[in-house]
């Protein structure tokens, strides 16, 4: 990633204190989505971490957590040729799922994945828009591995340093174009 999109990030990315409970400092990327070159070069810098050094994709699938994940994981699959999965809040899939429930920074969730979303052996990326306290990307993670894939790396627009999103996800690399 180069400076001038860290830059760009910084300058596009709004905090808004107090959203969407007290104490809560909310990065609204909003301004970033309605910037067509910020928003293709972001893209971009997240489907790098699906190649490999020489440029070739190594994932077969994107999956993108509800909801600004979706924004954000769906370009990325297209940017890389890959299938992309939607991750969902309970009770938002049609069809058989598994589930898992975790801690937010400010509450509890539980997320689903269709049974079939992800086939055994498939190489999946991560991408959402922040890591905070990681809960999100590990519930993921073990959907995935509930379907019999592997989560080959994660990619987020941002990380909150304070936070210990790091530590809950464990050993899975981890890629923030951004840390606030």
């Amino acid at each position: 990633m180069t400076v001038s999109l860290t830059a760009t990030l910084d300058e596009l990315i709004r905090d808004v204190p107090d959203y969407p409970s007290p104490g809560i400092l909310f990065k609204d990327i909003t301004p970033l989505l309605a910037d067509h070159d910020a928003f293709t070069a972001t893209v971009q810098a997240l489907a790098e971490v699906g190649r490999d050094s020489a440029g070739t994709t190594v994932v077969d699938k994107v999956l993108g957590m509800e909801a600004r994940g979706f924004i954000l994981a769906a370009p990325v699959a297209l940017a890389l040729g890959a299938g992309f999965v939607p991750v969902r809040k309970a009770g938002k899939l049609p069809r058989e799922t598994h589930a898992v429930s975790y801690a937010l920074e400010y509450g509890e969730a539980t997320l689903e994945l269709h049974r079939d979303a992800v086939a055994p052996g498939e190489r999946v990326l991560l991408v959402d828009d922040v890591l905070a306290t990681g809960g999100t990307i590990a519930a993921t993670r073990e959907l995935v591995e509930k379907c019999g894939g592997t989560v080959a790396g994660v990619a987020v627009l941002m990380e909150l340093a304070a936070l210990p999103g790091r530590e809950a996800v464990g050993a899975l690399p981890v890629t923030a174009l951004l840390t606030v």
